[in-house]
């Protein structure tokens, strides 16, 4: 890839972050990765703002516009919606419903199959990463005091789930089942309700 399109990976996957950070993370200096970044704004794909942090100069910081955004398009989420709006007009919702239930199984037996080779807790959580990697979920997983965090930087299925949010209900449901009892999985940001991703927190029972 380019350096311009490893930019846009990078504020894909990250919180608004300074020129001298996407610098370090690119391999730029910070005035290559500030030169790049000023193309990109004026291309309408990124944007930024300041902030004030104690004494000094607001950083200026840097994310994606609503454009640079659609530089990971979901695919055929035109057609995905139409199929969808057909199959609630034939067969009502529950149709629909029993759609995503068989998704939700082919999904379910898939990721059991891969976590149930994991050699530690740690790799159980993210082989569920990969898992949702390979769909086009850009997962990640960091680990926290309490657990781990699972973060989905994209969701190729957003125009669907938009259109029906019962998609959203199932993959958690998956996720729930994939880890197990001795896990708790919660959603604690959703990209369909104002949030920038979809974040997940994955804990032991035992650590409640």
């Amino acid at each position: 890839m380019s350096a311009r399109d490893d930019i846009l990976t990078l504020l894909k996957q990250s919180t608004p972050i300074t020129a001298a950070e996407v610098g370090q993370a690119t391999g730029l200096t910070s005035m290559g990765a500030r030169g790049h970044l000023e193309r990109l704004e004026r291309d309408g794909l990124v944007h930024w703002h300041e902030e004030v942090a104690g004494r000094g100069r607001p950083r200026r910081l840097w994310q994606l516009t609503e454009s640079g955004h659609e530089r990971f398009p979901d695919r055929h989420d035109n057609l995905t919606v139409e199929l969808l709006n057909h199959i609630r007009t034939l067969f009502g919702d529950e149709g629909l419903d029993r759609l995503i239930n068989e998704r939700e199984k082919a999904q379910r037996e898939r990721y059991r199959q891969s976590l149930a080779e994991a050699e530690s807790d740690d790799d159980k959580v993210r082989r569920l990463a990969s898992e949702r990697s390979r769909e086009g979920y850009m997962a990640e997983v960091i680990a926290t005091d309490g657990g781990w965090e699972l973060i989905e930087h994209h969701c190729p299925i957003c125009a669907a789930a938009e259109s029906c949010q019962n998609f959203c209900r199932s993959e958690l449901a998956v996720f729930r089942d994939a880890m197990g009892p001795d896990y708790v999985v919660e959603r604690e940001e959703h990209l369909l309700q104002d949030g920038q991703r979809c974040r997940y927190r994955i804990r032991h029972r035992e650590s409640e």
